[in-house]
């Protein structure tokens, strides 16, 4: 029999992730670095720099993760969770960064071409590389969303773009061997850069709106709204509920309009049943609910108001 302990803890499983992600960044920028020795294609070239921003990122993220799994402090009683936005952030701009040396190699290549070698075996050595990218950034985007790691999804996103990437690169390299259109190979590579750019901006505007607290998806919403709903019969009014997320954590507050005349003992127990339901539809979930006399109602009407807004 297997006990509860023996399971791997989410630290545990972001940390396998992370370890994952280096040995595959390291792995895939050789192999990358390989078929631009054997072509000389400058697709490739620019293909194997943007594989030394996964060894990075994948670095910083193995520090973040390690530092968010910190338990929370009397300095932060939330936490360090909502470090994973500094990983994410680092990491959109080393994408940044990665597509302008891109665009750079690019340009001087087009201003002074060079005919691309026909290797069968630095072909074969991108194609490769692209499939390990791919069933890694698969997995780590799927481990990102299970576990609520913003820092782990962002990395997965990146690997997955190095595979669209590989993907033009390749096409790219093809054509112009055979056509003999040599700038067609610097051309691909502009097209890679303005795709790595992309995905550079998108990481970095899930950064952002992390460390602004944006609310939880509409999705998310409706499924608190649907536990407080459950109690209707307990209260007379909900408003002005806010939700946050902070990396792997959630929060929820919101305020609870109840009877002038209600016990608090009875109060307290119809928060708690309430916390119990929305804990329940969002696991891990931080509740706090500001509990107000009936006088506070925002709707005027009574009884059993409910008035749920979001905000």
């Amino acid at each position: 029999m297997t006990s509860s302990a023996a399971q791997p803890t989410v630290s545990a499983l972001l940390a396998r992730a992370a370890q994952l992600s280096l040995a595959t960044g390291v792995a895939v920028f050789g192999i990358k670095l390989a078929g631009y020795v054997l072509t000389g294609s400058v697709g490739l070239l620019s293909d194997a720099l943007e594989s030394t921003v996964n060894v990075a990122a994948a670095l910083l993220l193995m520090l973040t993760l390690r530092f968010s799994a910190r338990p929370a402090d009397d300095e932060h009683p939330y936490g360090h969770a909502k470090a994973e936005y500094l990983s994410s952030f680092s990491e959109g701009l080393l994408i940044g960064i990665a597509g302008v040396l891109i665009i750079q190699t690019s340009v001087l290549r087009l201003l002074h071409p060079k005919p691309v070698e026909a290797s069968a075996l630095g072909l074969g050595l991108t194609v490769v590389a692209s499939v390990i990218n791919l069933l890694v950034g698969l997995h780590l985007s799927r481990q990102g969303r299970q576990l609520h790691s913003p820092a782990l999804l962002a990395d997965g996103q990146h690997v997955l773009s190095d595979v669209w990437s590989s993907g033009l690169v390749l096409a790219g390299v093809l054509l112009a061997i055979a056509t003999g259109w040599n700038w067609l190979d610097p051309l691909i590579g502009l097209l890679v850069a303005l795709l790595v750019l992309r995905v550079g901006w998108r990481v970095l505007r899930g950064a952002v709106g992390g460390l602004l607290d944006e609310r939880l998806s509409g999705e998310e919403i409706a499924r608190l709204r649907e536990a407080i709903d459950r109690h209707r019969a307990a209260f007379l009014e909900v408003h002005d509920l806010r939700t946050r997320r902070a990396g792997r954590d959630t929060f929820v507050d919101f305020h609870l309009i109840l009877p002038s005349d209600m016990p608090l003992h009875q109060a307290h127990d119809i928060c708690d049943k309430i916390e119990d339901d929305l804990m329940e539809a969002l696991p891990g979930l931080g509740v706090t609910i500001h509990i107000e006399p009936e006088y506070l109602a925002h709707s005027g009407t009574h009884p059993r108001v409910t008035d749920i807004r979001m905000h």
